[in-house]
């Protein structure tokens, strides 16, 4: 597992590289590092005020909270998935003229986006403790499981970030793949809220909870946040899991192509 406790041998590395993808990110802008708050949070407002206030369809208790956390899960997830897929090339001058621990590159654009999610995260559990009778017992767990989440979209960034430098055409599948895979997952929606006829389709049903191996992870720590309760522990292990398995073959794939990165780039 070399792959991650370089992230402690190379720390110094690591943070100039956190600080490069940071600043150059916002970089000329007259907000600066505002721009990573004002986007998450007006695309959660506008989601907020179409499927909370103008669609009434749905019957989820507190659903703005609902809707909120599982949106910051889910931008957290998809830009990291995007940024990590393109990080690789994005710093090949850097990878072809210095050798270093090149998982680090994926690791930094992840970090930068973590700093959104963790903002967010304060917010919601500060609402939760607010608005939701009984949260202030539970809300905590969401600090630990959204630590495993980062963990878990760390490993998949890493994986994206590798395939990428192999099949360029990667990049573009993640970005057509996003927006289906966005409504499949319970975010906007719950399975709770689903109408009696999808009970007839029980396979469907089992896919979309346990097969979109990003939905039981959103659903654990959006628990913590939302329903004033322990999440189920079914929600747990699999986000337990998914962090390990994610972690593990993230080093696998970067463990078969570390070598040959600065050739195909």
């Amino acid at each position: 597992m070399a792959v991650y406790t370089d992230l402690v041998r190379y720390r110094e590395l690591f943070a100039n590289l956190f600080r490069r993808d940071f600043h150059a990110k916002y970089r000329g802008s007259a907000l600066g590092v505002l721009w990573s708050l004002v986007n998450p949070l007006a695309l959660m407002a506008v989601y907020l005020l179409v499927f909370g206030l103008v669609w009434t369809g749905q019957t989820v208790p507190h659903y703005p909270i609902y809707l909120l956390s599982g949106i910051a899960c889910w931008l957290f997830f998809s830009v990291s998935l995007q940024t990590g897929a393109r990080s690789m090339v994005d710093s090949a001058e850097l990878i072809k003229k210095v050798r270093f621990p090149r998982q680090l590159v994926a690791f930094s654009v992840v970090a930068t986006q973590a700093i959104t999610f963790t903002v967010m995260l304060a917010i919601l559990i500060v609402a939760s403790l607010i608005f939701i009778p009984g949260s202030a017992s539970v809300v905590w767990l969401a600090i630990p499981l959204a630590l495993l989440y980062a963990a878990f979209v760390a490993g998949v960034a890493l994986i994206a970030s590798c395939v990428n430098v192999m099949l360029r055409d990667t990049e573009h599948i993640v970005a057509a793949a996003l927006i289906p895979w966005f409504f499949l997952t319970p975010i906007l929606w719950s399975f709770a809220s689903l109408p009696s006829s999808a009970a007839h389709h029980p396979t469907l049903l089992e896919v979309l909870r346990w097969g979109n191996f990003v939905a039981p992870p959103i659903a654990a720590v959006r628990a913590a946040l939302w329903s004033g309760q322990v999440p189920p522990t079914g929600d747990m292990i699999y986000l337990a899991g998914a962090a390990v398995v994610s972690l593990a073959l993230g080093s696998f794939v970067f463990g078969r192509v570390d070598n040959r990165l600065a050739i195909e780039l």
